[in-house]
Parts: structure tokens; C-alpha cells; sequence
């Protein structure tokens, strides 16, 4: 049995998530620095805090945040990022899901299934017709959890990019 998928449903009994806002910059940036260095980017911590700064500060995207601990003793073990998006084929809103992080000492604990989870009522709750993402053809954990969730891998289109 992969060890990935245990405990379907178990998560941090302490486990919170909340939506991001500008006070919590300084607990989703490191974690979203870790994200960005996870991709073989260089750290750059200044960088990180400055780009969620402006993504929350313009509206331009949904930032959930997992919280373990009691409010005295909170840490931040991760965070998810959804960019709003629409579809010219359903005529509906879509969310892309961007960004999904567990720091280390929190994964297979079910915070990256919760986070999974809340950002889809958060979708749905909108008005959304469709989430989508996107995750490198090696992460076979994450690939797991996301078809342990329902998510139907596309092999009907191709994603081209150009670098500009």
C-alpha cells in the first residue's frame, strides 16, 4: 500500500487553515520561498514576500494557509495558491491551483490533502466551474494525492510555453 495514501482522511487534530491576508505575509513567505527553491529556483526570501505582497494587495489570487498549533504556539506548514481564470468552452469561472507547499516536517501528515480539500469548497463556493493545475511529470507524491482527490489527469491537450 503506498504509504502516500494512509490515513485518507487523517489530518493534525491542531490543523487550521485560513485565508491569507497582508498580516500573514511573514508566515506564507518562507514557506512560499521553500516552494520556489522545491523548483530549483534560488532562495530569495525579500523576493517571495514582495510578490505575495502584491498578488494580495491587487486581489489577484486566492492564498490558503495551514496552521498547526494553539494561537500561543502557531507554525506554518504550508499553503496553497489559486489564480482565478475563466473558460470560453463552459462559459464559467476556472481556478488554477499554482502553488501547493507542505513544508517537510508536516508532509504526509494530511495537510496537503486538507489544503486540497479547502481550496475546492473555496472554488465551488465562487461560483467556479472547473479547478486545474499543473505539476512536474516527476512528483509522483503529489500526482498520487491529487488522483486520491478526484483530479482526472488530461491527456486530451498539450501545454505549450513561451518564454518572453
Amino acid at each position: 500500500m503506498n504509504d502516500n495514501l494512509d490515513n485518507r482522511d487523517a489530518q493534525p487534530a491542531d490543523l487550521r487553515i485560513l485565508t491569507a491576508e497582508a498580516s500573514h505575509l511573514d508566515l506564507v513567505a518562507p514557506l512560499f520561498d521553500a516552494y520556489r527553491q522545491f523548483y530549483r529556483q534560488p532562495a530569495d526570501l525579500g523576493g517571495a514576500r514582495a510578490y505575495l505582497a502584491a498578488r494580495l494587495e491587487r486581489g489577484e489570487s486566492a492564498i490558503f494557509l495551514a496552521l498547526l498549533g494553539a494561537s500561543d504556539g502557531t507554525v506554518a506548514v504550508g499553503f496553497t495558491q489559486l489564480y482565478p481564470s475563466y473558460s470560453s468552452i463552459s462559459l464559467r469561472a476556472v481556478w488554477i491551483l499554482y502553488d501547493l507547499f507542505v513544508a517537510a516536517e508536516a508532509r504526509r501528515s494530511g495537510v496537503g490533502r486538507a489544503l486540497l480539500r479547502h481550496a475546492r469548497a473555496f472554488a465551488a463556493g465562487s461560483g467556479a466551474g472547473e479547478m486545474t493545475l499543473q505539476t512536474a511529470v516527476d512528483n509522483a507524491p503529489a500526482q498520487a494525492l491529487y488522483t486520491a482527490l478526484g483530479w482526472v489527469r488530461d491527456d486530451e491537450y498539450l501545454t505549450f510555453n513561451l518564454a518572453l
